[in-house]
């Protein structure tokens, strides 16, 4: 009996060495890893920082998506510190679904030291590289010389806001660049010529300059360098001087304490609406205590309306980001041909107390901000309904388990606040993503 135990034993470790040898060594060869159970876990472990397509084999989107991948490894496993690219059917391996709520596909996670960040950037290789570059810099990047400083200006690329410190030591906005890094550059420069201080508009240093390249926005700090007012010039600068809302700048808006000046317009890509912006904007730059954004009803309609577009646009109210917002008394629309006086009297208005409270209409602001704009979900759900009870009633009680979807749930990994471009959100939009 010992000698049988002893035999079983032994087959086991040989079966299990066997297995073990069978396994592919995970590397950064430049090449998407192909991920199952089996390697997921360790691959998570294993790379700092590893970017995961949740996919669906029938899936139109994450077909598209494949190549864009494809081309995109060989370039990220180049950096300095390498970025792997992973995919998982996730329609197959569907605990591992459940366990990072995939409930749309493709579902794209950025796993930073083990940490899943929903990446909601562009799909083209291009602009996918230039977008994860950043997460694997380093928190500050030191620059020693003029063309250093351009050089970081120019790939940071449009995506991020860009803070240089001029004379500053780098131990002085560390903990904020660990803190923003998901929202912005960070780098200090140690040495730089006066040609360079007239290009970056500042005359003397210790300074802080920010970029918002997007945005052609420029503002400098110049102390006092404590961490409370170097901390508030860095938030405020996050977010550009007059911010068009969309998904994720709405979550970009929520995570800062400040009120917003919304304006509300029939069409953003308009002549006038464009010429209100600038207004706008000049507003926002002398009163920095406030988040001044605005929407068109065009653009985006069902987030627009909740402010009662029946009043005659363009119009503005005061929001706190909950289910109430303030109108300014004579000021419920700024229509006409002096619109900076009018949005002068609108902010006196409001500083003067002179508002009325009103109920948004519709459902709450958090679930419009984290719910998809494509209502395509709701059809295909009801579908997928309407197939099952009719597959169920036929097969009289058959527990087949042909039909399979991802059940539609909240997701619960964090999401990064990030600067969105134009060009991106034409790129990528948050419905695009469920097929």
């Amino acid at each position: 009996m010992k000698i049988e135990k002893m035999r079983i034993f032994a087959v086991i470790c040989i079966v299990s060495l066997i297995q073990f040898c069978r396994c592919e060594p995970l590397s950064v060869d430049g090449k998407v890893l192909i991920l199952d159970e089996s390697n997921f876990d360790s691959a998570i472990s294993s790379f700092d920082h590893i970017f995961v397509d949740f996919y669906a084999p029938w899936c139109g989107h994450c077909k598209r998506l494949s190549p864009e991948l494809d081309a995109a490894a060989p370039v990220l496993a180049k950096l300095k510190e390498p970025i792997v690219i992973g995919k998982i059917d996730a329609d197959k391996y569907t605990r591992l679904a459940r366990k990072y709520d995939v409930d749309a596909y493709p579902t794209v996670l950025l796993f930073n030291h083990g940490i899943p960040t929903e990446y909601r950037g562009p799909r083209k290789a291009d602009l996918l590289v230039r977008y994860l570059k950043k997460f694997a810099a380093s928190d500050v990047s030191i620059l020693d010389s003029d063309s250093a400083v351009n050089s970081f200006v120019e790939e940071a690329g449009t995506f991020f806001p860009v803070y240089i410190g001029f004379g500053l030591d780098s131990s002085m906005i560390e903990k904020f660049a660990i803190k923003y890094k998901k929202n912005a550059w960070f780098s200090v420069a140690k040495d730089f010529s006066e040609d360079l201080m007239i290009v970056y508009d500042f005359d003397k240093i210790p300074a802080l300059v920010s970029l918002n390249p997007l945005y052609n926005e420029r503002n400098t700090f110049y102390g006092p360098f404590e961490d409370e007012f170097l901390e508030d010039f860095i938030k405020q600068n996050l977010i550009p001087l007059a911010v068009p809302v969309s998904h994720d700048t709405l979550k970009l808006m929520k995570a800062d304490g400040r009120k917003i000046v919304l304006t509300i317009v029939e069409d953003e890509s308009e002549e006038r609406s464009k010429e209100l912006v600038k207004l706008l904007r000049a507003a926002a730059s002398a009163n920095r205590d406030l988040i001044f954004g605005y929407v068109g009803v065009k653009q985006l309609e069902e987030f627009a309306d909740k402010f009662d577009t029946s009043t005659k646009l363009p119009k503005m109210v005061i929001w706190d980001k909950s289910d109430d917002y303030l109108s300014v008394v004579g000021s419920e629309s700024i229509e006409g041909e002096d619109q900076g006086t009018q949005i002068t009297k609108f902010l006196e208005g409001y500083r003067e107390g002179r508002t009325v409270k009103k109920t948004l209409s519709g459902p709450s602001l958090m679930q419009f901000i984290h719910r998809s704009f494509d209502i395509r979900m709701v059809y295909i759900f009801v579908f997928v309904v309407a197939v099952v009870i009719l597959i169920q009633s036929l097969s009289k009680g058959d527990d087949s388990d042909e039909y399979r979807r991802v059940p539609n749930q909240d997701s619960k990994v964090n999401h990064p606040s990030s600067s969105i471009s134009e060009g991106e959100s034409k790129e990528y939009k948050e419905g695009d993503k469920e097929d």
